[in-house]
């Protein structure tokens, strides 16, 4: 905050901003100077020192306090502007701006206005900056543009004794009809993306149909070659018995011929069989073969006898 001693209105700095402090005080020789304040001390014209906060003293006719500066941050209202984007699209922006006089000497004597001075810097380089990003990017990249404002606008105030804080960009007006074309594009971006959505859904769901046939079918197989691995061991273990049970009758028959009379029983058995073959035949088919000597059934009887008798070839 700067005051002059010409001032007559308690006004400071541009107009438009409307920034009120208290008249210079004079030189009343014993002076108290509030805290987070910078009192700019002339002696016969000439810049001598700045009081610091608490007692001062000063030489009455000689000394005369020609600046009061502010310590404290500053709060700013950048006006609104027109500028124009990379793209040609006419916007209007304003913003705010945050400073803090960090040299009283170079605010006092090195620009006449440096709240004046320093809005004008942000609105130029405000409009500098959007004419290098297109209007998508405008948007996007605001935090990385109020960077770019507030480093442009160090570089320059640096002789003024100014540090700015932070810009923000407040509000972005586009016109009607680029805002009506922004819509229609953040409209038929969300179809697109629905659309994607969809068509990842349905290719996720086909894919795990497909997961689910393929997993079934190996199920499957693997039940039937279970099925089939079942079974062969059961007619396996099926001809095993079979065979056990017959070797165990053979054994048995060859027990049964050792003992005595064995033979008689075992060509009384063969005889036996021999005349229900036949019977069986004559069931069974309407051609019968009969041996030449069918009347005579003592002499088949003792025929069989002598064949069982007779010892394998």
């Amino acid at each position: 905050m700067l005051l002059h001693p010409e001032d007559s209105s308690p006004a400071v700095g541009n107009p438009a901003q409307q920034r009120w402090a208290s008249s210079l005080p004079m030189n009343t020789v014993v002076l108290f100077v509030p805290q987070q304040e910078a009192w700019v001390v002339e002696r016969m014209g000439r810049f001598h020192r700045i009081l610091e906060p608490g007692l001062n003293f000063l030489i009455p006719i000689l000394d005369r306090i020609r600046y009061v500066q502010s310590l404290k941050e500053i709060v700013i209202d950048v006006p609104e502007q027109s500028s124009v984007s990379l793209d040609n699209v006419t916007l209007q922006i304003d913003g705010v701006l945050y400073l803090r006089i960090t040299d009283p000497f170079k605010a006092s004597y090195g620009v006449e206005d440096p709240e004046y001075a320093v809005t004008q810097l942000a609105q130029t380089t405000m409009r500098s900056e959007l004419g290098k990003l297109t209007l998508d990017k405008v948007f996007r990249e605001r935090e990385s543009l109020n960077s770019n404002i507030v480093h442009s606008i160090n570089q320059a105030a640096d002789d003024w004794g100014i540090r700015c804080l932070r810009y923000e960009i407040k509000d972005i007006h586009v016109p009607p009809r680029v805002k009506e074309s922004m819509q229609m594009q953040v409209e038929a971006e969300r179809k697109k993306r629905a659309t994607v959505l969809e068509s990842e859904g349905a290719r996720e769901s086909a894919i795990n149909v497909a997961e689910g046939c393929k997993q079934a079918q190996i199920l499957a197989s693997e039940g039937e070659k279970a099925e089939q691995i079942n079974r062969a061991a059961g007619e396996a273990q099926a001809v095993l018995a079979k065979a056990e049970a017959k070797a165990k009758a053979i054994r048995l028959l060859s027990d049964a011929l050792t003992e005595q009379n064995g033979n008689a029983a075992a060509s009384l058995s063969v005889a036996e069989q021999y005349v229900s073959a036949f019977s069986n035949l004559a069931k069974e088919s309407n051609t019968i073969l009969l041996p030449s000597n069918t009347g005579d059934i003592s002499g088949m009887v003792t025929q069989v006898y002598f064949i069982s008798k007779t010892p394998p070839v």
